[in-house]
């Protein structure tokens, strides 16, 4: 199912004209009936680059990525995990790794160029488990994510997922929740964006646009599966990896990007200075850097003149 959608991705020519490219709002069913919601844009036929947002976020997080990408020349699939955002929330709590990567294989369905995998966080984990489980990217960009994360930097992010189950009064109040758990990034001057990843209740307050039931897994589990899948990847020397790591995150150390590399000598690593875990919100200038660098030696596109 496709529709018209109101994301707008910009590239800059030579002459610094905008060309503006209209994304597509696409709908997808996953094996268990969860339907996925994402946006498309970019050149048809061209490389496709797949977006997986972090646990919390939604398909809007990469807005600054969607745009570079496409400029370009890349084609792009943001889309919105399971329980987060405009996708469905599973009516079985269904947010395992395998739940996921079904989403994923969903979205790809209908996939006949080659593609890259980008995942932060969660969204990387997923994507780890997505070539375990057989998926072939022609290259993966893992975003702030490895297989032996720091518990202090996971509790935090947990503990902010959890807090304020009664919700906001106004936007403000979020913003404020935010910028104390990221004080590494500028806080906007207006809440207008925030919106996006909020959702009205029927008292009038407002939640984050996740089902709550997300944080309730098993979290020894779920990391036991990244480091079982990323022996897999390992494995497969015919996938090129990017580990792209924000220099203030307190859930990737040096430690685990060593015991990463140990593990898979051909993992290449990009250091974000001035970005804490959501790099590509905190520093995206740089972590678009990175990506297309990476992405240009591994799926050429057509560059933007």
């Amino acid at each position: 199912m496709e529709g018209a959608h109101a994301c707008l991705a910009r590239r800059h020519q030579r002459a610094r004209d905008l060309l503006v490219t209209t994304c597509v709002e696409r709908r997808f069913r996953s094996v268990d009936g969860v339907e996925i919601v994402g946006d498309e844009a970019g050149p048809a036929g061209a490389p496709l680059v797949v977006l997986l947002h972090g646990g919390g976020q939604t398909r809007h997080s990469w807005s600054g990525a969607v745009r570079g990408l496409v400029g370009r020349g890349y084609q792009v699939m943001s889309f919105d995990a399971r329980g987060h955002g405009d996708s469905d929330w599973s009516p079985s709590g269904a947010y395992e790794l395998d739940d996921r990567v079904n989403d994923l294989a969903a979205v790809l369905s209908d996939v006949s160029v080659p593609y890259a995998l980008v995942g932060a966080s969660l969204g990387g984990a997923t994507a780890i488990h997505a070539v375990a489980r057989g998926l072939m990217p022609s290259a993966l960009v893992l975003v702030d994510i490895v297989p032996q994360p720091e518990p202090v930097g996971v509790e935090r992010i947990v503990a902010f997922m959890t807090a304020r189950p009664d919700g906001f009064a106004t936007p403000e109040e979020a913003l404020d929740a935010v910028a104390a758990y990221n004080p590494v990034r500028a806080r906007p001057r207006d809440p207008a964006g925030l919106l996006r990843n909020l959702r009205k209740g029927e008292d009038g307050r407002l939640r984050w646009h996740w089902d709550p039931r997300i944080t309730h897994l098993d979290r020894d589990d779920h990391y036991r599966e990244v480091q079982r899948s990323a022996r897999v990847l390992a494995d497969k020397p015919g996938i090129p990896v990017l580990l792209v790591r924000g220099m203030q995150s307190d859930v990737v150390s040096e430690a685990g990007v060593e015991a990463f590399k140990a593990m898979m000598p051909r993992l290449e690593v990009a250091r974000v200075g001035g970005a804490a875990h959501m790099v590509a919100g905190d520093r995206n200038d740089a972590f678009n850097a990175s990506a297309i660098e990476f992405l240009s030696r591994h799926l050429p596109a057509a560059v933007a003149a």
